[in-house]
């Protein structure tokens, strides 16, 4: 009774084995896509979950060959010692290969991390020249040198400065001084300008 549970604790241990390294395959070691090195260390764990399955078929079939040759011959051929020595070297392999994959896995992610942050310094550095090396934005300077005798006008639809210097007589200059206007092509519909000498 205690050698078929012995047996069957191997069993078990070897199909949890197999079971973590493929959760660790899927959640923890799963490489970011386009890294060939990465791609690599996959290949690799899923060759040592398929190596941990056969030793599971193995084991299996040990006991089973174990179990034939009791009936037969009445006697122990393998012991609980053995077995437990068995699952310990087992174990001891697959801890082995983990702790490795994971070492690489985590150089590899070190490497990426290396070059996207030098990569986001180059930009951040591009950015930062491109913005000293601009012009600084001159404000406009208004004159008060136009006749303070004039019309109002107030903008309709379609109106440019120099269309409506044209509809009432005044000139672009005067009206852009008297009415302070910064941008002149930004004119508002309703909006209500000043013409220095307009009629």
């Amino acid at each position: 009774m205690a050698r078929r549970t012995a047996f069957r604790s191997l069993a078990g241990l070897s199909i949890a084995l197999a079971l973590s390294c493929g959760t660790l395959t899927g959640q923890g070691l799963n490489p970011p896509p386009g890294s060939l090195e990465l791609a690599n260390l996959r290949e690799d764990v899923r060759v040592l979950r398929q190596q941990v399955g056969d030793l599971s078929l193995r084991v299996e079939q040990l006991e089973r060959e174990n179990s034939a040759l009791q009936s037969k011959a009445g006697e122990t051929y393998v012991t609980l010692a053995q077995l437990n020595a068995a699952i310990a070297d087992l174990n001891k392999a697959m801890q082995a290969a983990l702790s490795d994959q994971k070492r690489e896995t985590l150089r590899q992610v070190s490497i990426q991390l290396e070059k996207l942050a030098r990569e986001t310094q180059a930009a951040i550095d591009a950015v930062a020249k491109g913005v000293a090396t601009r012009a600084p934005v001159s404000t406009p300077t208004f004159t008060d040198n136009y006749s303070k005798e004039g019309v109002s006008y107030t903008v309709q639809r379609g109106d440019t400065l120099s269309s409506i210097a044209h509809k009432t007589g005044g000139r672009v200059e005067d009206i852009i001084n008297a009415n302070k206007i910064t941008d002149p092509s930004r004119l508002q519909v309703g909006q209500t300008l000043f013409i220095p000498g307009g009629k």
